[in-house]
């Protein structure tokens, strides 16, 4: 019995199954949050990035345009730490060099009508942190010693919070 179909036409169908299969696959599927980013502000009110890993590690953080289209994602800013963050808070600033950081991307000028997501990652995508959300507005409401970042409630629920340092050490990782 001879078979009807070329070798060229069942590579490309050989090949369409193994991508849908990839797709199928590797859709819905998320890194799993093990870490809160949150930002604050120094005493001169330059942008600090603040990251409360909770259990894992965190190896670097990123600053860019939240947009609901992920394809149109521009990163405004990115740096890795020099060692994996362990457990615990960690604060650096943003905008200028830091100990124990290496700008991967500076941080570019932030435009008042423009909305920022903030979030930590690790080099091999194993774990990652929540992201906070902030405007110019929310940056310049904040206070030497305090942190914006978005609280998971008990039943799941995101939400922006502004709260001190020290309840952000004993809040920020209690229901992830």
């Amino acid at each position: 019995m001879r078979s009807t179909i070329s070798r060229p036409e069942l590579r490309r169908f050989v090949g369409i199954i193994a991508v849908g299969l990839t797709l199928i696959a590797t859709s819905g599927c998320t890194v799993p949050a093990d870490a809160v980013a949150g930002i604050s502000v120094t005493d001169d009110g330059h942008l600090l990035g603040v990251m409360m890993v909770c259990g894992h590690q965190i190896d670097g953080a990123t600053l860019y345009v939240d947009s609901a289209d992920a394809n149109s994602t521009v990163t405004v800013g990115s740096w890795t730490a020099d060692r994996p963050l362990k457990a615990g808070p960690t604060t650096w600033p943003l905008d200028s060099p830091a100990a124990d950081w290496a700008t991967t991307k500076a941080l570019g000028r932030l435009n008042a009508k423009t909305t920022y997501a903030f979030y930590g990652w690790t080099k091999d995508s194993s774990w990652s942190s929540s992201s906070v959300s902030f405007t110019l507005a929310d940056r310049d409401r904040l206070t030497p010693g305090t942190v914006r970042y978005d609280d998971l409630s008990v039943n799941g629920d995101e939400s922006a919070a502004t709260v001190s340092l020290a309840e952000f050490k004993a809040r920020a990782c209690k229901n992830r």
